[in-house]
């Protein structure tokens, strides 16, 4: 029931936000908010291509520049592209997005029998009918994909792209890149407690940017360094010193990266590893904004967590006992380093976490 109630009400939200709107409209926004984007994707040059040329006659402004569909997914302007986004990052999320819903013609199918109840009730402007006319015809054609009616385009000139949600909070941190890699070369820090995302999101920009990824996990402090003094500093429990001199000062110089994994189950450095560093190098993880770091990264990123969600996600992914030592170790020593160096002011973005 509360799914057919938020069907029920982001309707009459479609309806209300564009009231000339056809029947061949709404099957067009559930059949999104069930399949998402998959069956428009061609290629990543194709995809990017098109939104090139589609975002030069754009000249108008459109009613929502991001549009919640009933489902995983959003449509998002090429307006947004006024802000910096790139049309290369844009397509990319656009193709990433693209996969194939294995649950998606049932999703439509629901969604459908709440609209001919909202019809049935008056809510909408058409007869059942004419629902029932143009429903039938759609099912013998197997439910394609199709276009927004002429009347929706004179009207209300759409333009944009259906992208998967996990993108959207992150919009703006795509887009402050594309406008920093406009200009030459970009360092990243992505700070936050456990289980905010943080190495998600570094992965999400692998995908997106292709970038070089440093993790802090691999610069745990090793047992001779771990002492009470050591532990007594805030922000002291991992080595920054190594990963200031290994990473940040070479890839500040243009040079190629030499560095060694801490390995926690031989409690030891692995072998040396050189990296040839892209144009984005992210690094991601708690203490990666220690103030003595914190000068040689271009743009930072802090992703803020309840205590609520962050529970429940390192309950979900962890045993009792591993879960414990986040609970009244780990976590109490990053709360530490938060507060105390107000890291999350010092970062130029902040981004709360949603569940997903």
């Amino acid at each position: 029931m509360e799914q057919r109630e938020k069907t029920r009400n982001l309707l009459l939200k479609h309806y209300k936000t564009y009231p000339n709107l056809q029947l061949q409209d709404i099957f067009k926004f559930l059949y999104q908010s069930a399949f998402g984007c998959e069956h428009l994707v061609s290629s990543l040059e194709t995809a990017t291509d098109y939104i090139l040329k589609e975002f030069d006659g754009v000249c108008y402004e459109p009613k929502n520049i991001i549009e919640d569909l009933d489902g995983n997914y959003s449509r998002v302007s090429l307006a947004y592209m006024k802000n910096g986004l790139s049309a290369s990052t844009f397509g990319k999320i656009f193709v990433t997005s693209a996969k194939t819903e294995e649950n998606g013609l049932e999703i439509l199918i629901e969604k459908l029998d709440v609209v001919k109840e909202l019809i049935f009730s008056n809510s909408l402007p058409f007869t059942q009918i004419e629902f029932e006319k143009e429903l039938s015809t759609w099912q013998k054609n197997g439910f394609p994909a199709m276009h927004h009616s002429e009347i929706f385009r004179d009207n209300y000139h759409p333009s944009y792209r259906v992208i998967a949600n996990k993108y959207l909070p992150f919009l703006p941190l795509f887009t402050t890149l594309d406008q920093l890699l406009s200009k030459g070369t970009v360092t990243l820090a992505i700070e936050g407690g456990s289980a905010s995302g943080k190495t998600t999101l570094s992965g999400m920009l692998a995908d997106i940017y292709d970038c070089t990824v440093f993790h802090m996990d691999d610069f745990f402090l090793r047992p001779e360094q771990r002492t009470p003094e050591r532990y007594a500093e805030v922000g002291g429990n991992l080595d920054r010193e190594r990963f200031l001199s290994e990473v940040l000062l070479p890839l500040k110089n243009g040079k190629n990266i030499r560095y060694r994994k801490f390995d926690c189950s031989t409690m030891s450095l692995g072998e040396e590893i050189e990296i040839t560093p892209e144009q984005l190098t992210v690094v991601e993880g708690a203490y990666s904004m220690h103030p003595e770091l914190q000068k040689h990264y271009d743009v930072s990123v802090y992703l803020n967590i309840t205590p609520e969600m962050q529970r429940k996600r390192i309950v979900k992914r962890n045993t009792p006992q591993m879960a414990n030592r986040f609970f009244y170790e780990w976590i109490p020593l990053e709360q530490r380093y938060f507060s105390e160096m107000n890291i999350a002011e010092h970062c130029d973005l902040k981004i709360d976490v949603l569940e997903a």
